[in-house]
């Protein structure tokens, strides 16, 4: 079986990204950012604190990471007219795209992949041995949200052409806003169109408010990983949604299940919604960047 047209341009891509120390130092940060045990999440989760672990690393820092990794994939050939030498092989704008987000993905992945095997390593070692089921669902989600981040990087690098405005976008806009910024935001935006003042301490129980809080994709991969964990439905990381659910303290975090009575969680509020998002933001960018990417010049 051949192999795609694009498959030695995302290869290509994959290396440059592995022989570089930027996904290896990203890797080192991940495990110091990720390793914090608690007495919540123990007393909780037990060993599988561990895979706990795993949607810290996730949080903050890999977006971060990512982004850095993958914003110049193609504004940066396009400025510097390589993207010209590119379109001389036999290669479309559409195998480029394929190749820059799926080479990225992987030259990401793989280092990503090294910092979780630390982590369950120590976390394993002081913990004890944790369920293999969930390790394995929550690495899954996990790839797919590093697989979404660099969609989005690689959509906004082929849509512009100044590296400038791709980073004006994806750190002034996506991080800043969409993934640190999100719940205060969202909460604005719910109480400017609902005319109440809302607040975590006291949620109320509406959907539309809890699924614009999902709009983010952090939010989204933290709601399905703490789903696996079996934390509760929420969009925080799973200590504070524990320390909300499991605990009379309260504390400023959105959660579903604090929010409504059981049994009256709209259907679309299921911790699933939060897996439709990710391949939403995996999907619809590429397919607008593609758009763009085809029709616009190569200058």
């Amino acid at each position: 079986m051949a192999l795609p047209r694009w498959f030695p341009l995302a290869r290509a891509e994959a290396r440059r990204l592995l022989t570089s120390k930027g996904p290896w130092m990203l890797a080192i940060l991940l495990v110091l950012w990720a390793y914090r045990p608690s007495y919540v999440g123990w007393d909780e989760l037990g060993p599988n604190l561990t895979v706990g672990f795993i949607q810290i690393a996730g949080s903050v820092l890999l977006p971060l990471g990512v982004l850095l990794l993958s914003y110049r994939s193609i504004v940066a050939e396009r400025s510097s007219g390589s993207l010209k030498f590119l379109l001389g092989l036999p290669l479309t704008r559409t195998d480029i795209l394929v190749a820059k987000t799926l080479g990225r993905s992987a030259g990401i992945a793989i280092p990503v992949i090294g910092a979780v095997v630390v982590l369950v390593l120590a976390g394993g070692f002081r913990f004890g041995l944790f369920s293999p089921l969930r390790f394995g669902a929550v690495l899954l989600v996990t790839l797919l949200y590093v697989v979404t981040l660099v969609s989005i990087a690689t959509a906004v690098s082929a849509s512009t052409t100044s590296t400038v405005r791709a980073t004006g976008i994806l750190f002034g806009g996506f991080y800043l806003v969409l993934t640190v910024l999100w719940k205060p935001v969202a909460s604005a935006i719910y109480s400017a169109a609902s005319g109440h003042a809302v607040s975590a301490y006291d949620a109320p129980a509406d959907g539309a408010l809890f699924l614009l809080l999902r709009v983010s994709p952090e939010r989204s991969y933290h709601i399905v990983t703490n789903w696996l964990l079996g934390v509760g439905n929420s969009g925080a990381l799973f200590e504070p949604a524990l320390t909300k659910l499991r605990t009379p303290t309260s504390i400023n975090v959105y959660a579903v299940d604090a929010a409504f009575e059981p049994g009256s969680v709209p259907l679309y509020l299921h911790e699933l919604s939060g897996l439709l998002v990710l391949l939403c933001w995996l999907i619809v960018p590429l397919g607008v960047a593609r758009y763009r990417f085809e029709r616009g010049d190569l200058v």
